[in-house]
């Protein structure tokens, strides 16, 4: 398995993580008011996600764009984590608690959405070489 395929994969992983993380502790806190002890609603939570999306989205999509030269999904991919930069920076203080999980949302969006397609591309273009070199 090829270093791209990988980190799109952790990506596609942590992005959507940050997306049920978004949709899920609201409805944990609300069911089990025990868990807001766990800490789940830190803010820090999304500040070291980002911390990981960040260096692996950008070096997947880096890499397989420079296979398949479809840079839109850099374009489409860099888009979402301005967005989920945007929700740590600002943060719920600056723009609330539903402004947060709105960018946070879009951007885990446009981040899944560039690297299941950088993935589903770089596969393509894998097997067209496969095909061509036998």
């Amino acid at each position: 398995m090829k270093l791209q395929e990988i980190m799109d994969k952790f990506a596609i992983g942590l992005s959507a993580m940050c997306a049920i993380h978004c949709l899920a502790v609201p409805v944990l806190l609300v069911l089990l008011p025990s868990a807001a002890a766990l800490g789940l609603g830190n803010e820090q939570f999304h500040f070291w996600m980002l911390v990981a999306v960040l260096p692996s989205s950008l070096l997947a999509l880096f890499l397989g764009c420079k296979k398949h030269k479809r840079y839109r999904l850099l374009m489409l991919g860099g888009a979402g984590l301005v967005l989920l930069s945007a929700a740590v920076l600002l943060g719920e203080n600056v723009i609330g608690e539903a402004g947060e999980k709105v960018l946070t949302l879009l951007g885990s969006l446009f981040v899944v959405t560039g690297h299941w397609f950088n993935f589903r591309l770089c596969g393509k273009k894998r097997g067209t070489e496969e095909c061509l070199s036998s």
